[in-house]
């Protein structure tokens, strides 16, 4: 597999990653850069996409891709 360059943008939730990041590969575009498209069970948003801002999916759904090792990470968050 190819080698490349991890970069992690990290913050509180509504800090702003997600602007931050389109506005950086807006002004310097990176050469074969992908940006990943996290799996959330939460209602869109106005004006979100499936599969641009989130993969909206139900629990179950969620907990089988869990239990096929589909994701590098997962996470349960309660508000």
């Amino acid at each position: 597999m190819a080698q490349g360059t991890l970069y992690i943008v990290s913050a509180p939730s509504g800090a702003g990653k997600s602007s931050l990041i389109q506005a950086l590969l807006k002004t310097q575009p990176l050469y074969d850069t992908q940006v990943s498209v996290s799996h959330t069970t939460r209602a869109p948003r106005p004006g979100e996409v499936h599969g641009e801002h989130y993969f909206f999916v139900d629990h179950h759904e969620f907990k089988t891709m869990i239990g096929r090792d589909a994701f590098l990470e997962h996470a349960e968050v309660f508000w």
